[in-house]
């Protein structure tokens, strides 16, 4: 009996379950923030009339928040100089295998598709600010301009991709009973295009561009809530470990947040300043905040309440 007590409280063989720090849900909502804006941008861009020059700018957003989120994810990594070995090989069955390749592919995409957004004047001025290398920057930009149409749907694609990947990197740890939905990714990516709309409703953007954007935000966070619920259903008729899980979303520890933050602030309060506000600036400001907010605390708490 002495044996046994022994072993199990071994950290050997019981390490904490408690492994993921803020790093991990700040890369998974820029991740997401990205993917949104690689959809919503060249989605926008491609509406008669053309972009706006705020918008044709905002393409490079995509690659610096994804740029950033990795830097959240590298200072989570224990080997840091091993990162390198994901890309020595492609494991189909491994969800960090694809998301370390539809990382690298976020770079050249939407850089390509950022350049050949811009006007000649700024393509040249970026050019003129990126001496010596501005000669391959008006390389790349000649040949992005014949191949918008391409990188548009490549963007989105990718996009697609990206956003979705966020959540099945949780969903695949099936030991974890909050993380075990297939509903994650789904949620995520729809999470991640309502922050993107919101992120892109805080520049001057035209006022036909930020009328599709709130439309866009809504239908996004219809579609949140709605995949939320499925969320919570499916916990709520699953075993006793998943509907303890859930427990500590609706009641427990992180029910105030959840509720106050993620539901309410995140969700519906946007939603009805959204469907009130009529250009009023007070509520176009508040609104895009608070989805931010909400799209941040969604992914903090299903994180830090996953680990319990």
């Amino acid at each position: 009996m002495t044996e046994l007590s022994l072993s199990r409280h071994s950290p050997m063989l019981d390490p904490t379950l408690h492994v993921w720090g803020w790093e991990v849900p700040v890369y998974l909502f820029l991740g997401g923030l990205a993917a949104g804006a690689m959809i919503l941008v060249p989605l926008l861009a491609a509406r008669e009339g053309g972009p706006s020059r705020a918008l044709r700018r905002l393409a490079f957003a995509a690659p610096a928040l994804v740029s950033v989120g990795m830097l959240a994810l590298f200072l989570d990594l224990e080997h840091k100089l091993h990162a390198w070995r994901f890309y020595l090989a492609f494991r189909w069955t491994s969800p960090m295998s694809w998301g370390a390749w539809i990382l690298v592919l976020v770079y050249p995409v939407s850089l390509l598709l950022a350049l050949g957004l811009l006007d000649d004047q700024d393509g040249e001025a970026l050019a003129a600010r990126c001496e010596p290398v501005g000669g391959l920057v008006r390389k790349a930009r000649a040949f992005a301009l014949g191949r918008v149409r391409c990188l548009r749907r490549a963007s989105v694609a990718i996009g697609v991709g990206l956003g979705v990947y966020t959540g099945i990197l949780l969903s695949a740890l099936a030991a974890r009973p909050l993380w075990g939905s297939a509903v994650l990714g789904p949620l995520f990516l729809a999470s991640g295009l309502s922050a993107g709309a919101a992120f892109l409703l805080l520049w001057r953007l035209s006022a036909e561009e930020k009328r599709w954007l709130v439309r866009a935000d809504l239908m996004a966070i219809g579609v949140e809530a709605a995949l939320l619920l499925l969320f919570a259903l499916g916990h709520a008729t699953g075993g006793s470990d998943a509907q303890a899980a859930l427990s500590l979303l609706t009641s427990g520890p992180y029910a105030a947040a959840f509720w106050g933050l993620v539901v309410v602030a995140g969700l519906a309060l946007p939603a009805l300043l959204e469907t009130a506000a009529h250009g009023v600036r007070a509520a176009a400001a508040i609104a895009p905040g608070l989805v931010l907010v909400g799209g941040l605390a969604l992914r903090w708490i299903i994180v830090a309440a996953g680990q319990r």
